[in-house]
Parts: C-alpha cells; structure tokens; sequence
C-alpha cells in the first residue's frame, strides 16, 4: 500500500492589534450594528506597519514545527498561499524559506485566493503520495490591512478582511492501520470566466497602459479589491454547499457523517445559507469569523487550529473542508484527524 499524507503538526499567529468594530465605525462612515448584520464580524486583527506576510507565516511555522516535534531541517518543501504577498516577485515562500534558514528545498506560492489552503493541501498530498517528498511545510499567511481603502468609498470590502496566518506539517505515513490525522481525499476545480467578479486590477500589464503601475490607476483605487458581492454570494454559498456534497460522494458517505465541517469563511451570511442548505445540524459548522474575519488562505487552518485548541476538534473525527473563492476556484478536502 502507498503512503498516505499525516498531519503532524500545526500552528497558529494572529498580530497583536485587535480591531473592533467601534475602531473603524468613524474610519468608514459605518457602525458595529451595520457591520454584524451585513457579516456577522465583530473583530479582526491587524498587523503592525513592520510586519510583512513572511512574518506571519514564520510565526505560524515555528509553532508547527514545534507543534510537530520534527527538526526543520526535515522539511523537504515549502508551499505558501496568499493573496497578499511581500512583493510582487519574488514568490513569498522564498522569503519565509531564508527567514526560516532552510537552504535548496523547493518553496511555492500558491496564487489561488480563498481556495489557497485547499489548493496547498492537494499539491501537497500529492508529493507526498508519489513520494516525492517526505515532510512538507503547508502555510497560509494574509496580510490584508495594507492593501485595503481603509475611507468610506471602500467599506463594503474594507470591513471583510484580517490579518492571520496558520500552518501545518504533513509527513509521509506508511502504517495503513493508523489512521490519526490522514488527507483522505482533495478535490480542486477553477472556472476563469468569472474572474473579473472578484479581483485586484492594478499593478499589472493585463491593463491597456504602457507601465504596470500609472498614476491613472491609483487614482481610480484599482488598487484595491473589487467585488460584485451579490454575485458572490449566490456563487460561493452555492458552490460551497455542492463540494461538500461531492466530497461525501466521492468517499462514499453522507455530508451527516461529517462530524466538523470548516468552510472558507468571507461572510457568516454565507456560511449560515451552506448550513441551510445542506440541513446541517448545529455545530457541526465551524465558525471563527466573528473574531478573525476574513483572513482569506488562512480561514479554514486558522478555525481548525482554534477548534483543535478550544476542543471541539477531538481525535478520530472526520473533518469536512470546503472553499470558494475568486478566480473561480473552489474545492474541498476530507481528513481523519
């Protein structure tokens, strides 16, 4: 029998700023009421203005790697996903990888949004199933409060997002009767057609200019994300509530034989309309984005490592993630854990 993929450790970093709604109700021209009725936030965390996504991603990596009991050093791989990355080239891993002192390993950034962990995951028990890899370093790490219209003009978006980051280490595991913390089955899946739904336009050479970065372009915000959000949130809560289903499909269970589901989490409101549709019992849906927001890659890892933590993630369970992001992308993994 082939290897299988194990998590053997995680790890967890959130900045010391706590955000509230209070802070940013005279910052956007909005309030705390408006805010939880719109998406259920009620706080977030920020980086302070020396951070940079790298840094969180090696706090988060550290407290995996202890959490895992390995020496780095036994790390074969690296794969990063963010949407915030410290520089436009080189890829973020890279910088993690020197903060971090490894030398030759291959480090990766995953570019694929919300679906980043997902997409991290896959990549990653496929090495380690081919065997081409031994231990790899999964991390998720977003720096969103750089790269937002903190006026009035961009709150619908602005109120959103957090600061996080969260990781684990998957190692190869032979023993086909131990099955504590095993990636049973990904599935990943994009349809480009929507991508202008949901994106960044600027910097880039995709615009009809002759410089990547123009003054035209910071002055019309295209900096910032932009958002269809009703069609957002009929596509997510739809495609969310379907990868699940699939997921159960394809390893031939029920979505109520799940015992903790983690969706990406960009709205409650989504993730309350997946719980609806799929008649999910209640608390078997995992939710941490009234305390963190949305911290994009990191929602699924950052709720998993706070329900391993606060309990509710208990050993031997079976554990059901979905995401949906833009792009589109979206997927779903099941694990034992």
């Amino acid at each position: 029998m082939g290897a299988s993929s194990q998590v053997i450790g995680t790890g967890r970093y959130l900045p010391s700023r706590l955000v509230k709604n209070s802070e940013l109700e005279t910052m956007l021209n909005t309030s705390d009421e408006w805010i939880q009725k719109r998406c259920g936030i009620q706080s977030r965390y920020w980086a302070d203005k020396t951070q940079s996504t790298s840094d969180l991603a090696l706090e988060a990596s550290l407290n995996a790697i202890e959490n895992a009991k390995i020496d780095k050093n036994e790390i074969d791989m690296i794969i990063l996903a963010t949407v915030t990355p410290d520089h436009e080239f080189p890829g973020t891993a890279c910088f993690l990888q020197e903060k971090l002192g490894l030398k030759d390993i291959p480090s990766i950034d995953v570019r694929q949004q919300c679906s980043g962990f997902i997409y991290s995951l896959s990549m990653a028990d496929q090495y380690i199933k081919t065997g081409a890899c031994k231990t790899i370093l999964v991390v998720c790490s977003e720096l969103h409060s750089k790269c937002l219209d903190l006026t009035p003009g961009g709150r619908n978006v602005s109120i959103l997002f957090g600061d996080g980051a969260a990781a684990m280490v998957l190692q190869s595991n032979q023993d086909s009767e131990d099955q504590e913390r095993k990636v049973l089955s990904t599935s990943i899946h994009s349809d480009g057609s929507f991508a202008k739904l949901l994106w960044c336009p600027a910097p880039g050479v995709g615009l009809p200019c002759s410089q990547r970065v123009e003054v035209g372009m910071i002055d019309e915000g295209l900096q910032f994300p932009h958002m269809n959000g009703k069609a957002i949130f009929v596509h997510a809560v739809r495609t969310m509530a379907n990868v699940i289903k699939d997921c159960a499909v394809k390893n031939h269970l029920s979505v109520h034989d799940f015992e903790l589901i983690f969706l990406h989490q960009a709205n409650l409101r989504i993730c309350e309309a997946v719980e609806k549709q799929l008649k999910l019992k209640s608390g078997v849906l995992y939710n941490t984005i009234q305390e963190y927001g949305n911290t994009t890659a990191a929602t699924i890892p950052l709720s998993m490592a706070h329900a391993a933590e606060s309990g509710a993630l208990k050993p031997g369970m079976l554990v059901a993630a979905g995401a949906f992001g833009s792009g589109f992308t979206w997927g779903s993994a099941l694990m034992k854990w």
